[in-house]
Order: structure tokens, then sequence, then C-alpha cells
């Protein structure tokens, strides 16, 4: 895809982003969108993990909640200005996973993932205990200043702008981690998750990629967790259970791996679903659960995958059989 195209399809993204906030009268449906909009970041750090190094993460809520917390303890105690911690967080966030991503990358499969669940899950301990610095299990509130980057508080958390801001800052995601994946650092993330033997054998050093990969991971789910901070003006340890993972896994495999956006349709149907059957709330989880069940066994591309598939047939005719890559 040309660097033209690419820009053409991010100016109709962000227009249409646009055009859901000035038409979408109700400020609860708003709310929806922007809730869908952050795990849809999340969902893409989650992601670009398991499709660039082939790897399962039940512990990256880790990640998404240690954003709200980092920018409540900064904001409690008054280090800087919430301007400069934000992008101070976010690299601390990386740096963070990238030193334990040296150790844990070494693992394979299944092993790894349970080393993500017991480190998120530690992380979740520490938090719901540490009342005297982040409230224990009552969570606390960020104490975001009256303004942020020169605008007013109150204009910002106006519905329709937090959803344009969420949407806007959901492009630029995309656009920076397909640039970002077009370069010769995804040609080698994508041969040594292919042949990790094979790729040392021609000289990769095959740890770094990976680290750097779940470090990019990181720091995608940390803007979702600092969106949802500004949300909602408050963390709590909810936020870093290992539960929250597992949904946002969910959206993935929904959604579909092999393809960037993905992730991104897999969130957005699960929360909207999930808000469309709030009058079912006692068979809400049947229900999804059997749309899972649905989507993994007609569709193993997820949804994203089927419709390409879908295209294809209309485009060469059902006797064309391509795979969808």
């Amino acid at each position: 895809m040309s660097l033209t195209r690419i820009a053409m399809l991010s100016l109709a993204a962000i227009a249409l982003g646009l055009g859901i906030a000035q038409f979408t009268p109700s400020s609860n449906m708003l709310g929806v969108l922007t809730q869908a909009v952050i795990f849809a970041i999340f969902a893409s750090g989650v992601g670009v993990l398991l499709r660039q190094n082939g790897l399962v993460s039940f512990g990256h809520a880790l990640f998404f909640g240690a954003a709200g917390y980092g920018m409540g303890v900064v904001l409690a105690l008054d280090w800087m200005p919430a301007e400069l911690a934000i992008p101070v967080v976010l690299l601390a966030i990386g740096l963070f996973a990238f030193t334990i991503g040296l150790i844990i990358v070494r693992v394979p499969g299944i092993a790894f993932g349970m080393l993500t669940l017991a480190i998120g899950q530690m992380v979740y301990l520490l938090a719901s205990r540490a009342r005297g610095l982040t409230g224990g299990a009552d969570g606390m509130s960020i104490n975001w200043p009256s303004t942020l980057f020169g605008f007013p508080q109150a204009a910002l958390l106006k519905p329709a702008t937090l959803f344009l801001i969420a949407w806007v800052i959901l492009v630029l995601v995309t656009l920076a981690l397909h640039c970002i994946l077009r370069t010769r650092f995804g040609t080698i993330t994508e041969a040594v998750r292919d042949n990790e033997e094979r790729a040392r054998f021609i000289g990769i050093t095959t740890t770094l990629p990976r680290a750097a990969v779940y470090a990019l991971s990181a720091m995608v789910t940390g803007v979702a967790g600092m969106l949802s901070s500004l949300n909602s003006g408050f963390v709590s340890p909810e936020s870093l259970h290992w539960s929250v993972s597992g949904i946002t896994l969910v959206m993935v495999v929904v959604g579909g791996i092999k393809r960037s956006t993905g992730p991104i349709v897999g969130a957005m149907v699960y929360i909207l679903l999930k808000d469309l059957l709030g009058d079912y709330a006692t068979y809400s989880m049947a229900i999804l659960g059997t749309a899972l069940i649905a989507v993994i066994v007609f569709s193993p591309h997820g949804i994203v995958g089927a419709l390409e598939q879908l295209r294809i047939r209309l485009r060469y005719g059902p006797a064309t059989e391509r795979k969808v890559v």
C-alpha cells in the first residue's frame, strides 16, 4: 500500500470520526463508543504482540492499569506537569516491558502466557494492598489539571470531544504501527516468529526484536489505559486483573489477528454487542460465548478474515480459493 493511499485512508477515518461525533445525539451512546475505541487501542496492542511474535499474553492488563496508576501517582505527588507526565509514564511502561521482555520472550508457547499472567496478578495484588499509595481495593481518583495542552478540562471531557480525541489517537496508533511494521524491523520480527532457529542461523539476534515488540505492544496498551483514566478520572485494581486481558484477547480473536484492523473491529463489535445485550444481562455472557464459538468454528480468521474472503469471492468468483494473509 502506497503512502498516498495510507494518508487518504487515515484522513477518511478521521472524517468518519468527525461525522460520528457530530451526528450521534445521545451522550450515552458516545460514551459507549468512546469505551469501544479505547478497547480497540488496547486490542491493537495485544494484537501486534500476537501477530509479530506469535505470543499470547494473559497479563497485558498490567500495562493498561499501570498507565492510569502512573498518572494518578505522578499528579498526586505533583512531580511534573501532566503534559510531561503522559510521555514519561508511557516511556516508563515501554522500558519496564522491554526489560522483563528480555527474559520472558525466551519462553515459548503457553509458558509465556503463564508468566505474563503471574506478573500481572502480582502487580494486581500489590496495587490492591498498597493502600497508602494507590488507595488499595478502593482505587484512586486522578487529579487531572484544569487545563491540558492548553485546553480546558471541561471542554475535553465533553462526550463528543472525548470520543473524537480517542478516535484520532486510534487512527494515529494504527498508522504508526503500520509504518513501523513495514520497516526492516517488521520483516525481522516476522522472520523470527516464523522460524527463530533459522533466523539465528542467518545472523539475526532474536531476543532483542521480540522484546522490542513486547515493549511496543505494552506502550500501545498504555495509551489505552491513559485514555481510560482520562475518561473516568479514576483507576482501580480491577483494571489490572487478568480477566481484562482475557476479554481483550477475545476481542482480538473475534476480529482476526491476520490484519491490523482485526483487533479494532473485534473490540468495536464486542463492546457494542455487550451494550445491545444490556436488557439480557443475565444471559449476555452465554450469548457472547456462543458468538465467539461460532466465529472460531466458521471463521478462524475472525470477522475481518471472513469479510476478506467474501470480497475475494465476489471479485474472483466462488471457485477461486485464496488464502487470507
